[in-house]
């Protein structure tokens, strides 16, 4: 019986490629070719290929053009994230095609890049590392690049789902107080003692640090706006490391220059690759490209789960564990 076929939009960990290879008559993208971006070409080399199903990433361009125009052999999109904003989910349904994410294993990952972030904002660690390479360390002095201690620090969790129940616990150990804004209090055993807010006010009059966990879409597009950064302590810090589209670039900008913003650790950037140019003139924050769940463990656990969802679709003929449409 002939094997699946499965275009891979992606160069994936050798693991995870070796398993597609071995399951799969897969199509892959050795040299990580850059054409996932554009949603045309996606349709054409799955229609190439007659492909069963395709196995895309965060980044790749499944809107409506894309998903109308793939073959009628296309059962289902697999992608290589937890967020599928990326993906038309109407347009898939519209076609029947099924849509599975990779949930839960890259959790802690995600939270630590956070973690990450937010000490190297907070000790100004991008500045100090930048003056040592630079040759212009003078040696240790009493007031150089003095930053501010986590201890006893206000953490504001923006979304309170996995990953930011896994950054409360990282910030329970460093002594932090922690503070949490979602669409419900959640129960006290899911708390943990961190103190619900049900209005932004309250909230971000509250903190010290804001860390960004919510999803991308039109309803958390700019969240953090220059009218809410007003209502910020001045001096607080901020940290993205959930969506970029959910900060307003030039409101930030004005905010880190203005020292109402003390300093910000960026993950993740609104229409990434590309990085507002307005940050890179700035010492005061801290920026990564996009690390969150970067690390060998949960990256070959994010493809074993895919090939998982597209096992169950494609081989048992059975209902995928991780469905989103």
């Amino acid at each position: 019986m002939a094997k699946p076929i499965l275009l891979v939009t992606r160069k994936l960990p050798e693991a995870i490629e070796a398993r597609a290879a071995r399951d799969y008559d897969a199509r892959l993208n050795p040299r990580d070719e850059g054409w996932s971006t554009d949603g045309a070409e996606i349709a054409r080399r799955a229609a190439e290929i007659r492909a069963d199903g395709i196995l895309g990433a965060a980044g790749d361009k499944f809107d409506a053009a894309c998903i109308g125009a793939l073959p009628d052999s296309v059962k289902v999109i697999a992608t290589f994230s937890v967020g599928f904003d990326h993906i038309d989910i109407a347009a898939a349904r519209a076609r029947g095609i099924v849509v599975v994410n990779t949930p839960e294993v890259l959790s802690f990952a995600t939270a630590e890049c956070a973690f990450t972030l937010m000490l190297m904002a907070a000790r100004r660690a991008g500045e100090g590392e930048r003056l040592v390479r630079s040759g212009q360390w003078q040696g240790w002095a009493p007031t150089q690049l003095m930053g501010v201690t986590l201890e006893g620090k206000r953490l504001g969790i923006l979304g309170f789902g996995r990953i930011g129940r896994e950054l409360a616990a990282m910030a329970r150990g460093f002594r932090m107080e922690i503070h949490y804004r979602d669409i419900q209090k959640l129960p006290p055993e899911i708390e943990q003692g961190a103190t619900y807010h049900d209005s932004e006010d309250s909230f971000l009059g509250a903190i010290d640090i804001l860390s960004m966990h919510v999803p991308g879409g039109e309803e958390n597009r700019h969240w953090l706006h220059a009218g809410r950064i007003a209502k910020m302590k001045r001096g607080a810090i901020v940290v993205n490391s959930g969506r970029g589209v959910s900060v307003h670039d030039e409101s930030l900008i004005a905010a880190l220059k203005s020292g109402q913003i003390r300093a910000a650790g960026l993950d993740v950037y609104d229409g990434e690759p590309r990085v507002n140019p307005g940050y890179l003139a700035l010492e005061n924050v801290a920026l990564l490209p996009h690390l969150g769940s970067a690390t060998i463990e949960t990256r070959d656990a994010m493809g074993h789960r895919a090939l998982e969802n597209l096992d169950a679709v494609l081989i048992k003929h059975t209902a995928p564990p991780h469905r989103v449409a």
